[in-house]
């Protein structure tokens, strides 16, 4: 717990750009034409791959005894997948409204 704590304390500024980050980005996404949905979709999947790329890379440069580091990394990975899968299904579904029948 201390460990979080001083994670926390070392890294406030981090910390407060990232939650700054989520507002402006569900202001942003939230406004975005239903046609523009699809091409926004593939963007997020293909960003997502990267962030998952990325999650794998650090999580083999960190030490083994470091259990945050590993369990920080499994969520980005798992999450990070969620989010590629969700929106290849989502895109899917919008295509598939545009096919003739």
């Amino acid at each position: 717990m201390e460990q979080i704590l001083n994670f926390i304390s070392t890294n406030r500024e981090m910390i407060y750009f990232v939650v700054l980050s989520i507002f402006v980005g569900v202001e942003v996404i939230g406004g975005v034409p239903t046609v523009l949905h699809t091409p926004l979709m593939s963007g997020a999947n293909a960003i997502h791959g990267v962030v998952i790329v990325g999650a794998i890379y650090v999580m083999l440069k960190v030490d083994v005894s470091n259990t945050l580091a590993l369990v920080l990394g499994f969520l980005a990975v798992l999450l990070g997948t969620l989010n590629v899968v969700g929106g290849f299904v989502v895109t899917d579904r919008m295509l598939e409204m545009f096919k003739k029948k």
